[in-house]
């Protein structure tokens, strides 16, 4: 965004070199300003997210435990958010911690995405077609979490909330995932001993699905959040404080 801020400030200074010193100082204080363009009220891919939620809700595909632990999630994000760790100044934009266009990292979110969103989703309307009531039962809850991390992430990714806030979305809802994939490997893997009214093929796949949102989101947590991303939000967070 800032390049994109200092390309249109080049372009319109046509002054003399003794006038552009203070336009370079004027240009060099802008990436903490509170860029011009408004959100929207909610994203693109929140739309979708919320979607996914309404629809597993109202089909009674989500539990009571999984509903309960988002609504709870909410209310204590924003307690976390006023008593523990504030925003340090709402005013001042605070900056990607891996940068705008980081390549590798656009790539493994779309592989996360592709794991653990749109192929479990396919997985849940085909089981729909083939009547595997318990591969739905096992997949839902996943996806119900994984939408509300989308949905919640885009909420707190704004000046109103600090990046220890933007850090604990992804962990806290990881954590709970971890749980809910473990049972839906369990009832994959318990499918060979019960009356199975699907196709065998759904069953490998089933249990490939399973399987490979373990890894990855097992890996996502224990070898992305807590070892890189939390230390990293964390330094500069607390590095601000000291500055000021």
């Amino acid at each position: 965004m800032s390049g994109g801020v200092g390309r249109t400030c080049i372009d319109e200074i046509q002054h003399p070199k003794e006038e552009e010193e203070p336009e370079i100082q004027l240009n060099s204080s802008l990436p903490t300003q509170i860029p011009k363009t408004h959100r929207g009220l909610l994203s693109f891919r929140q739309l979708n997210a919320l979607a996914v939620i309404i629809v597993l809700s109202a089909s009674g595909m989500v539990s009571l435990q999984d509903f309960s632990f988002v609504i709870l999630s909410v209310f204590y994000i924003f307690f976390l958010s006023k008593v523990s760790f504030p925003p340090q100044n709402p005013s001042i934009e605070n900056p990607p911690i891996f940068g705008e266009k980081n390549r590798i990292l656009g790539i493994y979110v779309s592989i996360g995405a592709l794991i653990g969103l749109l192929l479990p989703i396919a997985y849940i309307f085909h089981g729909i077609i083939e009547g595997d009531k318990e591969g739905i039962k096992a997949a839902a809850p996943h996806v119900f979490l994984l939408s509300s991390q989308v949905f919640m992430e885009g909420l707190t990714f704004s000046n109103r909330f600090s990046l220890p806030i933007r850090v604990f979305v992804p962990v806290c809802y990881n954590a709970m995932r971890v749980l809910t994939i473990m049972d839906w490997l369990k009832a994959e893997i318990g499918k060979a001993d019960e009356v199975f009214s699907g196709s065998e093929r759904r069953l490998y796949v089933g249990r490939a699905l399973a399987l490979a949102n373990m890894v990855f989101w097992c890996f996502n947590l224990f070898g992305f959040l807590l070892p890189v991303y939390l230390p990293r939000a964390f330094k500069r967070y607390y590095g601000y404080k000291v500055k000021d």
